[in-house]
């Protein structure tokens, strides 16, 4: 059996900031450059994609990821140092949080029933 994760959500005004998807996002587009190629690798439209970056984009007082129009020479999206900066808040976050509530999810996870 899979141990439980730990799952954070960050809601700003009615909308998720950040969360395990945007993150996962975020690192898909830092790897491959561009949005489109993101999405795919995560198996989502490339306009899902888009309204996931543009709902970051418009919850911080900064861009998280800058994008360039196509062309001749291609697009392409960017992550920004700010971005890359909240992905490892972000996962500081996760591991601060699981390490102080280690006895509650040990204790939660060994009373899930087995399959």
């Amino acid at each position: 059996m899979q141990a439980p994760l730990l799952r954070i959500r960050i809601n700003h005004e009615g909308n998720t900031a950040l969360g395990p998807g945007k993150i996962e996002l975020l690192q898909h587009i830092a790897q491959h450059g561009s949005i489109s190629a993101a999405a795919k690798q995560m198996r989502m439209s490339y306009r899902r994609a888009w309204e996931l970056v543009d709902v970051m984009n418009r919850c911080f007082d900064q861009a998280v990821v800058v994008s360039t129009a196509g062309g001749s020479h291609g697009g392409g999206a960017q992550v920004t140092e700010f971005g890359q900066a909240l992905i490892g808040a972000y996962q500081q976050i996760l591991q601060k949080s699981a390490q102080a509530a280690a006895d509650e999810l040990q204790l939660i996870t060994q009373h899930l029933k087995k399959d």
